[in-house]
């Protein structure tokens, strides 16, 4: 995802969800921050017209286990992509590094899987008030880049695909 605030997009310029499944793995952890990213997510994917229906929503401990939860849902409900959302922030200890490496490899893993696109929507910052920025704060909401950066990557796939 860009680095830039994409967050006040016109909904015109969203893809339509109509026929998308798509589905959410969001982190309980830093929830004050991660559910924020999520309603914000789930209001973009309606605003690009996917059903609520179609939008399959799970809820996990912490960061470290959106990848696991991804392929789960791959597995259960084989949707179009899947967004994880999550919120690292930045500590005393080297726990931080660890967390941030191990989530993003375990998403590109399921990337190179070449089945479903797996969107990394998970904050990894130093400290709480950079994740506010980032979560509906001066920085946008990063759960409305993940939403876009989903029905984008489905819709390449579809191209590419047929």
């Amino acid at each position: 995802m860009a680095s830039e605030n994409l967050s006040a997009l016109p909904t015109h310029t969203l893809p339509n969800g109509d026929s998308m499944r798509i589905a959410v793995v969001v982190s309980r952890w830093n929830e004050k921050i991660t559910f924020r990213l999520r309603d914000a997510c789930i209001q973009t994917l309606m605003d690009s017209k996917v059903r609520a229906e179609n939008i399959f929503l799970e809820h996990v401990p912490g960061s470290f286990e959106l990848p696991l939860a991804a392929q789960w849902m791959i597995q259960k409900f084989n949707p179009d992509a899947v967004i994880c959302l999550g919120c690292i922030i930045k500590g005393d200890t080297y726990h931080f590094e660890l967390v941030a490496n191990a989530v993003s490899s375990g998403i590109m893993s399921l990337n190179t899987l070449g089945k479903t696109p797996v969107v990394m929507g998970v904050l990894a910052d130093y400290n709480e008030q950079q994740s506010l920025d980032r979560s509906g704060g001066s920085k946008g909401n990063k759960g409305v880049e993940a939403a876009f950066t989903a029905l984008q990557m489905i819709e390449l796939g579809r191209r590419i695909k047929d």
